[in-house]
């Protein structure tokens, strides 16, 4: 039986396991700085949905969710910060 080892050494096929090992760790880094290294500590940095949690909007649903202002109150004002910031309103009244 004629092995590598007994043909002079392992050849070349002694890279082939440190290639694998720099293809592990290119895989790894470059998942890694798809998700979480993204912007410096990705998307749960933000709040629920990616809004800012000083935006106006979400300012607005802290004084409905803590009750400052009614129901009438919170869609009349949320109206008009959606004509002001171009964003249409999903599903709610206008």
């Amino acid at each position: 039986m004629h092995t590598l080892a007994f043909d002079g050494g392992p050849g070349p096929w002694i890279l082939f396991f440190p290639l694998i090992w720099a293809a592990v760790v290119f895989g790894v880094v470059t998942v890694l700085r798809r998700t979480v290294w993204r912007g410096r500590g990705g998307p749960w940095q933000r709040g629920v949905a990616g809004v800012d949690e000083k935006s106006p909007i979400a300012v607005l649903g802290h004084r409905f969710a803590s009750g400052e202002i009614d129901e009438d109150e919170y869609w009349r004002r949320l109206s008009v910060l959606n004509e002001e910031f171009g964003r249409v309103s999903k599903g709610g009244r206008s």
